[in-house]
């Protein structure tokens, strides 16, 4: 019997030790979008025999992992003060989460020991777990479209077996219907002091993941730094406005913010306080000209505080 593509589910749920399978159940179920996996992904060593003939040479595979890769609706559980359902994959992207009850849910950036996830991956009657898992993520937004965190997770690789997709039972909680982001649904926003018609915003966290295999060691998935940048578009405007070329060339830092969302549990909040402009340039659109500008998220001297994503 062929096995359906839509027929597919992803669990995920923060272990206790790293790489210790963390048994997601249905509760841990999370609604997401452009679900894929890879399910081997392997370095290739060949064995370069020398031999009087011609032909390919036998292949190990070395490094064995598996990755999956994903998109969540932005928005936020339903209720302020509870984490959106994907927080634990958040945490596996090396961020920290604190909340205040029946306020908010902060996740951002932390330097010390990551959090690691458990994934269950079905594909029908297929089940991939994947665990210690750990990756990065680009949040994109543009006008007229639901803004996403997509999502590329890495772990260690273990043996398929085939499960009953129907014994499964997903529970998809705290994830509220999202919002377009557009005028009225997305407010607040400014990027170093000014108030300007945006079209679009990604971050890309960037974070360097690297796979470890030691003699002696054990298997994991590493987070070894973070760049965190992105671009957001404007409305171009007289420099007497504002001159983001000044602030480009020069070496003022600055916050860039907005909210989207418009009831409580279902409102996030990014905010990159310190700020660096690069190269500012122009762009068509619909005859209207627009304003590109790329950025990197930069941190205090505190440390751990280029951006914060706040669920509200």
């Amino acid at each position: 019997m062929p096995l359906l593509t839509r027929k597919r589910l992803l669990l995920a749920k923060i272990e206790a030790t790293y790489g210790t399978d963390s048994t997601p159940t249905g509760a841990n179920a999370i609604l997401v979008r452009n679900l894929d996996i890879t399910p081997l992904q392997s370095d290739i060593v060949q064995r370069e025999l020398i031999r009087p003939y011609l032909g390919n040479y036998e292949q190990l595979l070395a490094q064995t992992r598996v990755q999956v890769t994903f998109e969540v609706e932005l928005a936020g559980s339903g209720a302020a003060g509870t984490p959106p359902a994907y927080a634990d994959v958040l945490e596996a992207c090396g961020l920290s989460e604190t909340v205040s009850a029946g306020v908010s849910v902060t996740y951002a950036p932390e330097s010390g020991v990551f959090d690691s996830v458990t994934l269950y991956f079905f594909q029908d009657g297929i089940r991939h777990k994947v665990t210690g898992a750990r990756g990065s993520f680009t949040l994109n937004a543009s006008v007229g479209a639901i803004p996403t965190i997509a999502f590329e997770m890495t772990g260690i690789y273990n043996a398929p077996i085939d499960v009953v997709l129907s014994t499964i039972t997903p529970t998809y909680a705290n994830q509220a219907t999202p919002l377009i982001f557009k005028n009225g649904n997305t407010t607040s926003f400014t990027a170093f002091g000014y108030a300007g018609a945006l079209q679009s915003i990604d971050l890309n966290m960037s974070n360097e993941i690297i796979y470890r295999e030691l003699v002696g060691g054990t298997k994991e998935v590493m987070i070894t730094d973070r760049k965190p940048s992105g671009t957001l578009q404007i409305e171009a405007v007289l420099l007497a406005t504002k001159d983001y070329f000044t602030t480009s060339t020069g070496s003022t830092l600055g916050s860039i913010t907005f909210q989207h969302g418009t009831i409580a549990g279902n409102r996030a909040t990014l905010t990159m306080a310190q700020s660096d402009l690069a190269d500012a340039s122009y762009t068509d659109m619909d005859g209207i000209t627009m304003l590109n500008l790329p950025y990197v998220a930069t941190p205090t001297t505190a440390g751990n505080d280029e951006l914060s994503l706040v669920f509200t």
